[in-house]
Formats: structure tokens, sequence, C-alpha cells
């Protein structure tokens, strides 16, 4: 398996797809890496040779934040707006959608479990 940016990539796939693998590349950025880097999206990953592989990871590094980079500056950005009191700040802090969404009927992933009002379930009996 090939390791670009500490990332595994897998072998048995082609490389536009494998790139993938990659916090914050997607289908258009990777297309974007392979044609600047001139070479061919459909070969699988078991065949790029070492040289390919450190192209596509300067080009990476030259021209966009992924991985740990991209992660962390998201991180800070919610920050901001945490401190900064904002609206979009306060959903996150009680971890509700940010982005003007409805929570009466969806968005169980995000508000979390129902609680019981008194906090316990009131079939549930101790003996």
């Amino acid at each position: 398996m090939a390791r670009i940016l500490g990332v595994l990539l897998p072998d048995n796939k082609k490389i536009r797809i494998s790139l993938r693998y990659l916090y914050g590349i997607g289908p258009k950025r990777a297309d974007e890496i392979l044609t600047a880097s001139k070479i061919d999206g459909e070969k699988k990953m078991a065949e790029i040779k070492d040289e390919e592989i450190k192209k596509i990871q300067s080009y990476i590094e030259a021209n966009f934040l992924v991985e740990g980079q991209l992660k962390q500056e998201t991180k800070e950005h919610i920050r901001r707006l945490r401190d900064i009191r904002s609206y979009r700040g306060i959903r996150h802090i009680l971890g509700l959608p940010a982005r003007g969404q409805r929570t009466r009927h969806n968005a169980h992933t995000r508000k979390g479990r129902n609680q019981a009002v008194g906090g316990l379930n009131p079939k549930v009996t101790k003996t």
C-alpha cells in the first residue's frame, strides 16, 4: 500500500479513487492533482511508481490544506464562532444544526438520544 501524507491508500483501486481517502480531497481535486502531475487516473495504485507518488505528494503539499492541517483549521473556525458567541457558535455549543435545518422531525444524529423528563424511563422499575 502506498503512503501519502501519512495515509495508507488501497492498492487495488484506481488512483483517482484512492486519492479520495485523504481528508480534504474529493473527486474534483483528485482529477486536478492527476492532470497537474501528468498521471493517468485509470491506473491502479499498485502500478504507480515512487517518483509519481512523490510528484503527487509535493503537488498536494504546495496547493492544498489536507488531513491534520485542514482539521485543525476547521476546529479553529468553530472555536472562533463559539468565542464570539455568534448564533452558529451557540448552535455548536448546544449540539444542534448550525445551518438552519429543522429540528422538529430531523437532526436526531446531531441532537442525540431522547431524555425523559426526570432522567429515568417511567416503565423501568427497580426490583
